[in-house]
């Protein structure tokens, strides 16, 4: 499924959502939307290097004929295969298989796919935690900052809480918000699932820090696209 952009409805909407969770609580939240959160180079290296080495142990244990037939290929029917043409000829396979796949690879969406579940979440997580210490951790006052972080291409969010947060509010406690927006992300519908999220977080944040008599708004309401 193709993901929606986030339109500029979206964006007002979030941050009137923001505006109106700040106003019930001492909280002061960031929302962020990346595209991805990691290019995944490695991951694509990984692939070339593991299907490179496929290529000997495929050709070790490959029939002869078909071993002839491939060298005739490149190298005549008449050629003899001596030591050196053989590791010239290998070598040869090896750079082609790796740089086949890295091309192939290149295709951003493929490479996405192939990247496993457990890797997307942890660089997910990396990044979210970045930006919280950028954006959120000791720009408020009271430490009260929380950071709302959603990566469309990996379909998965992360929230950050500073320490005034995270010493009254357990982490299994945001999973009402995780879950209504990823599952908004996954009907392609970020910007509602991002509403949706900031609402949950509001409705956790009012009992545990009230509204002080002045509560100013610290950190901005609008949403934050990388």
């Amino acid at each position: 499924m193709v993901m929606a952009p986030i339109s500029d409805e979206d964006r007002a909407r979030i941050a009137e959502a923001v505006a109106k969770a700040e106003a019930a609580s001492d909280g002061e939240i960031v929302t962020i939307v990346a595209a991805r959160s990691d290019a995944y180079h490695d991951v694509a290296l990984h692939y070339a290097v593991l299907l490179m080495l496929f290529v000997p142990a495929f050709w070790a244990f490959a029939p002869q004929s078909l071993v002839d037939w491939a060298a005739s290929l490149v190298l005549g029917w008449n050629a003899e295969l001596s030591r050196e043409l053989v590791m010239l000829y290998m070598f040869v396979k090896l750079a082609a298989t790796f740089l086949f796949v890295r091309v192939v690879l290149a295709w951003m969406p493929l490479r996405m796919a192939l990247t496993p579940g457990s890797t997307k979440s942890r660089r997910v997580h990396r990044k979210a935690v970045e930006l919280f210490r950028a954006s959120c951790e000791l720009k408020t006052r009271g430490r009260t900052g929380v950071l709302l972080y959603l990566s469309l291409a990996e379909r998965r969010a992360e929230i950050v809480a500073d320490a005034a947060i995270a010493s009254r509010v357990e982490p299994e406690t945001w999973g009402a918000a995780m879950a209504v927006l990823i599952d908004e992300v996954k009907q392609g519908r970020p910007g509602d699932g991002m509403v949706r999220a900031v609402e949950q977080i509001g409705a956790v944040l009012a009992p545990v820090l009230p509204p002080r008599a002045d509560n100013p708004d610290e950190l901005p309401n609008r949403l934050i696209t990388l």
